[in-house]
């Protein structure tokens, strides 16, 4: 029996959009206010999703208190209240896109869960706006 399992959290954190190989204008253009040179700031939302078999003597797929501590220790204590492009080694030279995020979110809960769960990531940027890795 396959059961996907999920936690939910959230997270506070600045980012400015542009690239540094463009001038002011073109990051404006192509970015509009969310390439602001003093940065602007979400409060983010996080759904993780685990999918894999339950496990016969446990009854769970995964102990949920696991895929807590990964979340808090590999998204939440790295980029809660922090600037994203200052402050992460993981966004000094990528810029901090929604789609970055998602991807950067994934990658390192992927590193610490089993190889027989299936993960996906979503994350809000706002109530209206989200992305979700992989597609």
């Amino acid at each position: 029996m396959r059961v996907a399992v999920f936690r939910k959290e959230h997270f506070n954190a600045a980012h400015r959009l542009y690239r540094k190989d463009w001038d002011d204008k073109k990051n404006a253009e192509v970015f509009g206010l969310c390439s602001n040179p003093l940065y602007h700031g979400h409060n983010y939302y996080l759904v993780v999703k685990v999918t894999g078999e339950v496990d016969p003597e446990t009854g769970y797929v995964l102990d949920l208190k696991i895929l807590k501590d990964i979340v808090r220790e590999e998204v939440l204590e790295k980029f809660d209240h922090r600037n994203l492009n200052e402050d992460t080694e993981e966004f000094r030279n990528l810029n901090p896109t929604a789609e970055h995020i998602v991807w950067v979110i994934y990658e390192k809960i992927r590193k610490r869960l089993d190889e027989k769960f299936d993960l996906s990531v979503r994350l809000y940027e706002t109530e209206r706006n989200f992305v979700e890795y992989p597609a």
